[in-house]
């Protein structure tokens, strides 16, 4: 059975935020992610995981401004210095909640800037960063996310490119954050990518398609994925990151099924 963990960005919302670790340990969960910790003093979140038994799995690296739209800010030449000092403050984030892996957005390319210059920038920032990281002793991911649903004009939006990014980089701690439902609509044929892909991912994440639900509302046959995952020896954790379409606790069946 895979490690699963609980996204307190999109699970157990019916409560707030720092009530969220509670809730997800009482479901079963032993690891939570979320997209950013940053609004947080980093001393709280670690006191909410360490007074509820749960281990930090991930978070994501500061995105620039999520509010106004902003989905990474890697590629964007004119943003270098703000991406350096976000790699600061998710170290120091990481350091603060022992987790041992953080997930770098890419970003949306603007149409002002060309793809060469953007893809180069991408390349050295993620370089630097994994520099960074490899200090700190963690590990560096990167996520393909769907550009024909939820991301149009994300800069990585193919398992395909996140390898020739990674191919790009002299670095040995940058990892695929494979995500089921980006993957599910970009490419399919989830348990072969899942199988060639192995050596390279660091991180899984699930959600059904379409629709961005639990398991079981799409056309995804989890219980086949999730074998598969098993069978193939990933030893990292899977973390549940869709929409309950109603109450989280009972969006679980999937959760008791795997155990």
């Amino acid at each position: 059975m895979p490690r699963f963990a609980a996204n307190l960005s999109m699970l157990f919302t019916e409560v707030p935020f720092l009530e969220r670790f509670a809730r997800a340990r009482s479901a079963g969960f032993h690891g939570v992610e979320y997209l950013f910790p940053y609004e947080w003093p980093a001393e709280q979140l670690a006191e909410r995981l360490q007074s509820n038994g749960l281990e930090q799995v991930l978070f994501n690296l500061p995105p620039g401004d999520w509010a106004a739209g902003e989905r990474g800010i890697a590629c964007l030449p004119d943003r270098i210095e703000e991406f350096r000092a976000g790699v600061e403050q998710g170290i120091h984030y990481a350091r603060m909640l022992d987790c041992k892996q953080l997930n770098c957005l890419a970003g949306l390319k603007p149409e002002s800037v060309a793809e060469e210059e953007a893809w180069q920038t991408l390349v050295a920032n993620v370089q630097y960063a994994a520099d960074r990281f490899a200090e700190a002793g963690l590990t560096l991911c990167l996520e393909a996310i769907n550009s024909r649903v939820d991301m149009p004009g994300f800069m990585l939006d193919t398992s395909g490119k996140v390898m020739a990014l990674i191919e790009a980089l002299e670095a040995d701690n940058v990892r695929l954050q494979y995500d089921l439902y980006h993957m599910q609509i970009m490419e399919g044929d989830l348990i072969r990518g899942i199988e060639c892909l192995l050596p390279w991912i660091g991180h899984i994440q699930f959600a059904d398609n379409p629709g961005r639900h639990q398991p079981g509302t799409g056309e995804i046959n989890f219980s086949n994925v999730f074998s598969a995952i098993d069978r193939l020896g990933y030893s990292g954790w899977v973390s549940a990151e869709y929409r309950p379409t109603g109450a989280t606790e009972r969006s679980l069946a999937w959760f008791s099924e795997a155990n």
